[in-house]
């Protein structure tokens, strides 16, 4: 299950657009393990990390690594 960051009202009205790569690495039943950022603009990355870290993926036989990019753009 995927869930969508949020996006900060200081960046809003900024109005500050950008990726955030959020790598993770996934347990073998599918929860996010760890994750960290390795890319984006700083007032956006917090939100992708707390996003990424209640993803929920297929359970596997061992531990997965992975990098997730959330798109932050005005609605």
């Amino acid at each position: 299950s995927k869930v969508q960051p949020y996006y900060p009202d200081l960046a809003r009205k900024m109005n500050i657009t950008g990726t955030v790569k959020i790598e993770v690495t996934v347990s073998p039943n599918g929860t996010v393990k760890e994750a960290r950022i390795v890319g984006g603009h700083p007032l956006l990355a917090n939100a992708a990390l707390d996003a990424a870290k209640k993803w929920r993926f297929e359970p596997a036989a061992g531990e997965s690594t992975g990098v997730i990019d959330f798109k932050f753009e005005p609605r």
